[in-house]
Parts: structure tokens; sequence; C-alpha cells
């Protein structure tokens, strides 16, 4: 019996129909696949990212750390103890040459280092005759490290430095400049290898934010003149 012509039509169209609905769900499944890789890179690359900064920031809250540790200066007292050892616990000056001395350690040069590293490097040296010695430093009186602020300001004297301290900072802690200064023409004096150097300071120039590199890190031993 011949086919109805309007049934093979139908059949026709079904036929073409499957393979139009079948491609499109293969053309969603490949989207869907493109936005989740997609989406897997960005959540890595914002890891990555997140990774990378965390140790970024590790590292310079360690690097800033160590800067601002205070660095031991002739004239500074320390207390040097070892657990459970009274004849090793002392208080020693350090000397004019940077050094100090203590039983079991000899001679120490102390001066410029922090007090972790010198804690660090005695109880190195201890170690050849006690094991696993715990060693304990403090600064007990912080006299060594001293900056000078002299001439034509309100409260001129010496002042102890316990962590890095600028011309500016240092002329704040001297009360300011007075009235009658000449404060473009201040002069930081340092010593250096046994010769003397004036360093040149306007103050004009630092607080209207210009010349800056003027405002520098002062060292123990500086001289702030304000004529």
């Amino acid at each position: 019996m011949p086919e109805h012509p309007r049934a093979a039509i139908c059949d026709r169209d079904r036929i073409i129909a499957a393979p139009a609905n079948y491609n499109g769900i293969s053309n969603s499944s490949a989207a869907t696949r493109r936005q989740m890789t997609r989406f897997l890179f960005l959540l890595i690359t914002t890891a990555a990212l997140a990774l990378s900064g965390a140790l970024v920031s590790a590292t310079y809250a360690q690097e800033t750390a160590d800067q601002e540790s205070y660095r031991v200066q002739p004239g500074d007292v320390l207390l040097v103890s070892v657990w459970e050892e009274e004849d090793l616990e002392r208080e020693v000056l350090v000397r004019p040459d940077g050094g100090l001395s203590f039983p079991l350690v000899g001679d120490l040069v102390a001066k410029g280092k922090s007090v972790d590293q010198l804690r660090a490097e005695i109880a190195k040296r201890i170690a050849r005759y006690i094991p696993d010695p715990v060693v304990t430093v403090e600064a007990r009186q912080i006299l060594g490290n001293q900056v000078y602020v002299l001439g034509k300001v309100n409260q001129p004297g010496a002042f102890v430095m316990t962590r890095e301290l600028d011309v500016m900072q240092a002329l704040s802690m001297a009360g300011g400049a007075t009235p009658f200064a000449s404060p473009n023409d201040i002069k930081i004096l340092r010593r250096e290898k046994g010769q003397q150097t004036a360093i040149r300071f306007r103050y004009g120039d630092v607080e209207r934010g210009r010349k800056l590199e003027q405002n520098i890190i002062l060292r123990s031993g500086d001289v702030v003149v304000v004529p």
C-alpha cells in the first residue's frame, strides 16, 4: 500500500528535526564547559595573586621589623643571662670600641647589631661548652645611641634614638627652631673614619615637600646645628 504523502513529510520533518535538537544540546554543553574553564582560570589566578601578595607583605613586614630594630651602640648597658646558669648572668657595658666581654664568650663586637642578633651569636659561642643554651639579652640602659641638636632650638640637648630618626624628627624632639633661627642654614655634623663632614639641610625645602632627600636618617653621634 503506498505511503501517504503527508505521513512521509511528517517523518522527514522528524528526521530533520532530531539532528537540530542534538546540535542545540551539544552547543549548550560546550558553552557550559567554556564558562567553567574561564571560572576556574579566574579562581586560580586570583588565588595565586593573593598568595603572592601575602608573601610580599610578609617579606616587607620582616624587612621593616629588621630595619626598625634597635642597634646596640657603645655606652649601652646590656643584661646577659643563661637559663639555669647562675654564674652566667650579669650586666655588661658596651665599650667605646663597640665590643663587650662575657664568660665563655670572650670579646664580641656588639656595635651595630640588634639585641636578637647579639643573643644568637652569644648562644652560638656558649654552645661549645653548654648544650642547647637558652640565652637572654636585654637592653637595660640605652645610653650610646644618641644624636645632638644644638643652637637656636627651644630644647637643645642629647636625644636617645630607640628607632630610626630623621632630621625633621630630631628637630621636633628639640622643640623646633626659635623665631631668630636660620632654618635654611642647618648643618648635620657627622664623623666617619676619623673625619668630620657637614651635611646641609634647608628646612624650608623639606617643609614644602621639596628636595626630601635632605631629610636623612641620622646616625649615632650626629650633631644637628641650627644657627
